[in-house]
């Protein structure tokens, strides 16, 4: 049977920051055999398109692929995936689908303009993408939450087309992951994974259509490959494990605690979980329910090798000194399971996700509360933020000059230019200064 020697950290300690560094420390260098295997399958799918996604999915999902037509889905395929759902199940993904719709429906960015008093508009167009591609893991990885969550927002957007791509290793296809791609509005659906997946997205074949933005999560493979062709197409993250921060007074039945610390443990063994409290005894009750439901989990190793590896219980003084914490880790999903989660919240100023009071467990954010679970992990939400609408959209800007506007304009451009040296942009504005004859 597992057993948890979890870190235990006091804040108060002069060591403290040495201590939780090495904790959040994350080793993200790519073992070089896997960069030059994807650098190796993205240059054989530029230059032999379909006959090298053929191989691919041959070798690597031990299917038999005849012709590069085999690999797409008909849209009969996913009707027939969504119908055939027992009605609890298709409750769920409808309901899921409803939310996370309503919640991006606000995300929407619009178009806006300005006149100046010299009569010169100025504003931002916005637009959707055009082709966006989705890739969905595949296998025993089925992710049906994930494909809600990150198609349904570039629907939203108005995206154009959206490609998903899932790999079906020996033929087996998950009807959730295809009914969610019904019920989400996804146009296309191709049966590839994997590194070729990645780059048939960014680079097109005679089968897959070339795409202007590759999300969605994968292995280190997939992950590789999209750090590769990134800024040939743009992607949405690099993610690292999954993290939940959970911030407690103390009041909340520890049970609750130790299983939402569970449920991103599970994920895999390199997740990370970590309570924080001002109460030193609450911390040893959290450690003993722990202790108690591991043996009843049914992915008990996974769960105890990550909180021994990357977990910590944390005591703090006060929730003051928490949120101090919590801002220098910056967490993917952050608990505030608290009295008065508001006012600790007003402290927090780097979470991917926030979860306020005692009954917000964070596993509802992960399907069906609404905001988008594809959040910035390993410290990332310091400078980014959760997929949405916008990440799927683009900005151009607008100006409009009238005479007089331009005229005024010419001439700070011409000093401007001219003190660059670039004489062609101040003639160019020059040319537009209205003089008094005119």
């Amino acid at each position: 049977m597992s057993r948890l020697n979890i870190t235990e950290l006091n804040a108060s300690e002069a060591n403290f920051n040495q201590q939780l560094t090495q904790l959040l420390a994350w080793d993200s260098s790519e073992d070089l055999a896997i960069q030059t295997t994807v650098t190796n399958i993205i240059q054989a799918v530029r230059v032999r398109g379909d006959a090298a996604l053929i191989e691919y999915t041959q070798q690597f999902d031990a299917r038999t692929i005849n012709q590069a037509s085999e690999l797409e889905l008909s849209k009969d395929c996913l009707q027939t995936a969504w119908e055939g759902l027992n009605s609890v199940q298709a409750e769920a993904l409808k309901t899921a689908a409803q939310r996370i719709s309503t919640y991006a429906e606000q995300q929407k960015l619009s178009s806006w303009d300005f006149t100046d008093a010299d009569g010169t508009r100025l504003g931002q167009k916005i637009t959707a993408l055009d082709k966006v591609g989705l890739y969905v893991p595949g296998g025993k990885a089925a992710y049906p939450s994930s494909v809600l969550m990150n198609a349904i927002p570039a629907k939203v957007a108005g995206v154009g087309e959206l490609i998903m791509v899932v790999p079906t290793p020996k033929g087996e296809l998950n009807n959730l992951v295809l009914a969610a791609a019904y019920i989400a509005g996804v146009d296309r659906v191709f049966t590839i994974g994997g590194a070729q997946a990645v780059a048939a997205l960014a680079y097109g074949t005679a089968t897959i259509p070339a795409v202007d933005k590759i999300v969605g999560p994968g292995n280190i493979y997939v992950a590789t490959a999209k750090k590769m062709v990134f800024g040939k197409v743009g992607i949405d993250m690099i993610a690292g494990p999954s993290e939940i921060l959970i911030v407690c007074d103390g009041k909340t039945n520890p049970d609750w605690i130790a299983m939402d610390l569970f449920s991103q443990a599970e994920h895999d063994e390199h997740a990370q979980a970590i309570l924080i409290s001002d109460n030193a005894e609450y911390l040893t009750a959290v450690k003993a329910s722990m202790d108690a439901l591991l043996p009843t989990m049914e992915r008990q190793e996974i769960i105890a090798t990550a909180l021994n590896n990357r977990g910590a219980l944390i005591l703090v003084a006060d929730l003051s000194q928490a949120a101090t914490v919590v801002n220098k880790i910056a967490p993917e999903h952050l608990e505030l399971s608290v009295a008065d989660p508001e006012t600790l919240n007003a402290q927090i100023k780097h979470a991917g996700a926030i979860f306020m009071g005692r009954y917000t467990a964070e596993a509802l954010g992960d399907y069906c509360a609404g905001p988008n679970h594809v959040l910035p992990t390993s410290s990332t939400a310091r400078y980014s933020s959760p997929l949405g609408v916008y990440d799927f959209q683009k900005r151009s800007s607008i100006i409009q000059c009238s005479a007089i506007g331009a005229s005024n304009l010419a001439k700070t451009a011409s000093v401007l230019a001219r003190g660059e040296s670039l004489t062609a942009h101040a003639r160019s504005a020059e040319y537009r200064i209205k003089h008094p004859d005119q």
